[in-house]
């Protein structure tokens, strides 16, 4: 996808789910349900797929698993397959994430860019200690090879904290079309906007990651100074799961943010979005449950043949199977389970 079609796709708002691994009962891939997650995320109205971050596994980067280019490259087939069904154009652009030190993120920006992604997710995760000017430095190498989409992600799982400064200057950075905001943090939110903003960059969308404010996020109009900015849409974990349910949620959202006031009744529907994924993603456990909650609510509507993560430690938390029916059951608006069951046997066909 051409940058400025990118730019301009990311700036009117998206559903951007990112990509769970699919591993059968002898924790091997399933390419089979691999691509059936694909066909389902397209199906249901996606706006873009993440591949290769946090819901994929960091593990398939691992030798022993030497995954990471065969994800990349059955997302990259399936969905521009997908694309060129629909008979007409559909975008649907994957972001890759991108890991480590710059020669390996270089690296892996460079094997996305030949496969077609759009974009790759720049995590820090790597650069805990490091100098402002150094993480700048790697930011603007990496971006050379494909265009950015940032990433503040929260430190309880692996980020960071990321001041003001180096947002201003990341801002700054030709190459940046986006970022994903998820500190979990409402102070380091404000960062990234505001400095956005102070930039002048009106072509960087703003994507929310927060999973414990996901619709706030998205209705609430941050003003500093004379600009005014919305986050336009989600880039989350949580979008993997009741897909098409989140997609029709973020339509409605979008045509309630044109109102001159927002009814009260969304506060409560952001509370319920906030109390579901804190079953999802075990919150209660310090998310340790998170990849295998995603894998137990598709392994119920039969997308996933199992829970097992690459690492045999990573297992839904005592209590969070009984949590995930919890919300399900008390919020059926946010799930999808009859538009999966209508598509399921011919996305795994």
């Amino acid at each position: 996808m051409e940058n400025s079609k990118l730019r301009q796709h990311l700036q009117r708002g998206q559903v951007i789910p990112a990509l769970p691994l699919a591993l059968d009962a002898n924790r091997k891939w399933s390419q089979r349900h691999q691509r059936g997650l694909v066909r389902y995320y397209f199906e249901a109205g996606a706006g873009g797929l993440a591949v290769a971050v946090h819901s994929t596994q960091f593990e398939i980067r691992e030798p022993q698993h030497a995954l990471f280019e065969p994800v990349l490259r059955l997302a990259a087939e399936e969905a521009a397959t997908l694309c060129a069904r629909t008979g007409q154009e559909r975008p649907f652009p994957l972001i890759a994430g991108l890991c480590g030190r710059t020669d390996q993120a270089v690296r892996e920006a460079g094997l996305a860019r030949e496969l077609g992604y759009a974009a790759g997710l720049l995590s820090l995760s790597a650069w805990k200690d490091d100098a402002l000017e150094d993480l700048i430095a790697h930011c603007r190498a990496v971006a050379n090879v494909i265009p950015l989409v940032g990433f503040y992600l929260q430190p309880a799982v692996g980020g960071r904290i990321l001041s003001y400064e180096f947002w201003r200057h990341f801002s700054e950075i030709p190459q940046v079309v986006a970022i994903k905001m998820a500190p979990f943090n409402r102070y380091q939110t404000i960062d990234v906007v505001r400095a956005v903003i102070e930039s002048g960059r009106e072509d960087i969308a703003l994507y929310t990651g927060n999973d414990d404010n996901i619709i706030l996020d998205l209705l609430t109009p941050w003003r500093f100074g004379t600009a005014t900015r919305y986050i336009t849409g989600g880039l989350l974990g949580q979008f993997g799961v009741w897909t098409h349910a989140a997609v029709q949620l973020f339509h409605d959202l979008q045509a309630v943010r044109a109102l001159p006031q927002i009814p009260t009744e969304w506060l409560a529907k952001n509370t319920a979005l906030t109390d579901a994924n804190a079953a999802v993603f075990d919150a209660a456990n310090r998310f340790h449950g998170c990849l295998p909650g995603i894998h137990e609510v598709l392994r119920r509507q039969g997308l996933l043949p199992t829970t097992l993560c690459l690492n045999p430690q990573e297992v839904l938390s005592p209590g969070q199977a009984e949590e995930i029916s919890r919300v399900a059951a008390a919020y059926p608006w946010l799930t999808d389970d009859a538009f999966v069951a209508e598509h399921r046997e011919h996305w795994l066909s």
